[in-house]
């Protein structure tokens, strides 16, 4: 079975894990050992800057 390929870009993934407090989690346990709460803030984090982005964009049309 393939892998389902991933919405968030690595870099992306990593950076908000370093902003949120839980890089080290995921350096010594991968990805799958993060909590699901951190998981949900990472998520709702990527939204958040989606949402600034598509704004600044508007204001600049």
């Amino acid at each position: 079975m393939s892998r389902k390929r991933g919405v968030m870009s690595e870099s992306l993934k990593v950076e908000l894990a370093k902003e949120l407090g839980f890089y080290d989690t995921v350096q010594k346990e991968g990805w799958g050992g993060i909590r699901a709460r951190d998981a949900g803030s990472m998520v709702r984090r990527a939204i958040e800057i989606a949402e600034q982005q598509l704004s600044a964009g508007k204001r600049n049309d």
